[in-house]
């Protein structure tokens, strides 16, 4: 078979379709970006027998993401729930890198990066640069629009959403997101990779904010409207939820974990695009991004975290 033309413009269909079909199975997976969702994505990869490669152009970035997969681990030991076989072997599944050409013999490629479209079509395309074998790309994304991000792909059918959520290793539900051109083939199969990991994958429409985010920050917004209100502290508003209502954690805690900052890009793209008052971003988190309080990754947000 000849080796496939270069590209001028990203547009221009591929000459060589070895890459434009889906993976037969996947056993290798690259996680690009290894921040808190990267790295839990990559853990729980490797946890159920994938070889993985986290990958990250910051080496300082890389470092702390393999780090703290090591702490969960042990913290998994300690409590009983993973063995020190089994530690090891996560552990001998996962490769750091920092380029993407480490990455080319990958089945699925999931992408953790920040919440930006141009960065994450970006990335997109610099995979189809990089990789000619077959394989999906599937973005984390939390909100951005599958099919926007694959607007300028030569491969659209094989770009998905999985959206995973914090922490990574404990929470059960997988997001699956099918955009306009999306196949059948790709939502399948990543669907059958939520299940090896051992989540529960629900599928969703390709909408702003997807099912769990519209229904997420709306809860978490409100909650800080009552905050900033004074109607009741942030511990009360977080336990009236998860007591009342029996959520896990409650919703300002939970902004906590997911970090502020995220939370305020996620509204900002929710107001824009749906331009529903209720998700306008309330003065307090626009305050506390502002001054760097953007949860447990900075030691405060709307509560104090001394173990970060």
């Amino acid at each position: 078979m000849p080796p496939p033309s270069r590209r001028t413009n990203i547009l221009e269909p591929l000459a060589d379709t070895r890459a434009d079909r889906t993976p037969p199975t996947i056993e290798t997976i690259a996680v690009l970006g290894a921040g808190t969702m990267g790295h839990g994505i990559a853990q729980v990869a490797a946890m159920s027998g994938y070889r993985v490669i986290l990958r990250d152009v910051d080496r300082e970035i890389l470092g702390r993401g393999v780090r703290a997969i090591e702490n969960n681990l042990a913290k998994g030991i300690a409590r009983g729930k993973v063995s020190e076989a089994e530690r090891d072997e996560t552990l001998q599944r996962i490769r750091g890198a920092t380029t993407l050409e480490e990455a080319r013999e990958v089945d699925l490629f999931i992408e953790a990066v920040p919440e930006r479209m141009e960065l994450k079509q970006q990335l997109l395309h610099e995979v189809e640069q990089t990789t000619v074998r077959p394989f999906i790309f599937a973005t984390n994304t939390s909100s951005l629009s599958i099919t926007e991000i694959a607007r300028q792909s030569a491969r659209p059918a094989h770009v998905v959403g999985m959206h995973f959520f914090n922490p990574v290793h404990l929470m059960r539900l997988i997001e699956i997101i099918v955009g306009a051109r999306t196949s059948a083939e790709t939502a399948e199969a990543v669907r059958q990779v939520g299940r090896r990991m051992r989540k529960e994958p629900i599928t969703v429409r390709d909408v702003p904010g997807f099912a769990s985010s519209r229904l997420g920050v709306a809860l978490g917004l409100e909650a800080m409207r009552m905050l900033e209100q004074d109607v009741a502290s942030a511990k009360d508003i977080d336990t009236a939820m998860e007591l009342g209502y029996n959520h896990p954690m409650g919703p300002l805690r939970l902004t906590d974990h997911v970090g502020l900052d995220v939370r305020l890009s996620i509204a900002e793209y929710l107001y824009r695009t749906l331009g529903a008052e209720n998700f306008r971003p309330p003065d307090i988190l626009r305050r506390l991004v502002g001054e760097g309080k953007l949860g447990r990754k900075s030691g405060e947000g709307f509560y104090q975290w001394e173990d970060e």
